[in-house]
């Protein structure tokens, strides 16, 4: 009788922890990982890569290819179409105006293209060395990260008016928006993070990122106030405080990273590195945090892109080329086989 009344109550705290998680999460929290690639699609083409934007509700993938941008059916990776750009390094979306935004880092600008079309319509000046580039949707701004000017240039998400420069005071590299008003962007040349106003269009703060040295890929967790930024020379994912900037964590992660991400619906935190693995961190509360998985990708998969609807993640690669007999690896630089680019699918 004893033992069958235990067993009831484990059964109803266990049933009440389940419901405890998905209420705070929106699905039950899984902190063993689990995660591997589920998909590959090979969609070709010569030349390197550089960042992802995920359109999830066109379900467009958009992938910046240096003298181009493909765009990719995320579902199926079936290719769409390409928009020509030179030094292409990323994408924003600006779904309410149906416009989207190119930086092109070798002529200092942006081009502007029709959603729908994919034709260009438009270009915009901006600093040195366009890379990054983002759209807040509260200030409905669209901010591109001048990694060559220590700049932030501000474009209307219309037509792409320059509304304002601001000087962030270091090489602005990935970037990242709250959604309530901050941008952070990683500042690689200073190892810090620095803030912005996206409403008042100012800069707020620099925040050093010690013991974290060359950051990349940048994500934030609004709701809990937290900033992730990855570190590829210090091989670490630094966690910080939103609000002030304190170190909450610094954790392990792979080789050669150049991006990061953040699910809020399950509280894992990613991290893509170039030497083939996938850092699983998880945010267990806002000041604990572990890695709770090294998920095999592959080798050079080091840009990232989240899809929230069916929390998957995007990632792209092609084959390295053998190294010539005699000749030292150039791993920061390494040369791909042509033909073999691919789209990775990585989920549970």
């Amino acid at each position: 009788m004893h033992i069958r009344y235990a067993l009831l109550v484990s059964a109803v705290c266990l049933t009440a922890m389940t419901s405890l998680s998905v209420a705070q999460t929106g699905q039950p929290i899984d902190s063993t990982g689990g995660y591997h690639v589920l998909a590959s699609y090979p969609v070709g083409g010569d030349g390197g890569w550089d960042l992802l934007t995920l359109d999830s509700s066109a379900r467009r993938l958009y992938i910046a290819r240096a003298t181009r941008v493909m765009v990719v059916d995320a579902d199926t990776g079936k290719l769409i179409g390409e928009i020509p750009g030179t030094g292409v390094h990323g994408v924003a979306v600006v779904s309410d105006t149906n416009r989207g935004f190119i930086t092109n880092g070798k002529d200092d600008s942006v081009a502007i293209f029709d959603l729908k079309t994919l034709e260009i319509v438009g270009h915009a000046k901006t600093g040195t060395k366009p890379d990054a580039i983002i759209y807040d949707a509260v200030s409905k701004h669209v901010f591109v990260c001048n990694n060559g000017a220590s700049t932030l240039t501000v474009l209307a998400p219309t037509d792409g008016k320059v509304e304002a420069t601001i000087d962030v005071g270091g090489a602005p590299e990935l970037v990242t928006v709250d959604g309530k008003g901050r941008l952070y962007t990683n500042l690689e040349d200073k190892n810090e993070v620095g803030v912005v106003d996206t409403i008042g269009l100012k800069a707020l703060a620099h925040w050093p990122l010690a013991p974290g040295s060359g950051p990349s890929g940048i994500a934030v967790d609004a709701e809990h106030h937290r900033v992730f930024s990855v570190c590829h020379d210090s091989k670490t994912m630094v966690v910080l405080d939103a609000d002030s900037g304190k170190a909450v964590a610094s954790l392990p992660i792979g080789a050669r990273a150049d991006g990061a991400a953040f699910d809020p619906a399950t509280g894992d935190v990613f991290s893509p590195n170039g030497d083939g693995t996938l850092t699983v961190i998880h945010e267990q509360n806002p000041n604990t945090f572990a890695v709770v998985q090294t998920a095999a990708t592959k080798a050079g998969a080091r840009t990232i892109a989240l899809d929230e609807k069916s929390h998957r993640l995007y990632l792209v690669t092609a084959d390295k080329k053998p190294d010539a007999a005699g000749e030292p690896s150039d791993k920061r630089h390494p040369q791909y086989l042509p033909g073999t680019f691919a789209v990775l699918v990585v989920g549970r």
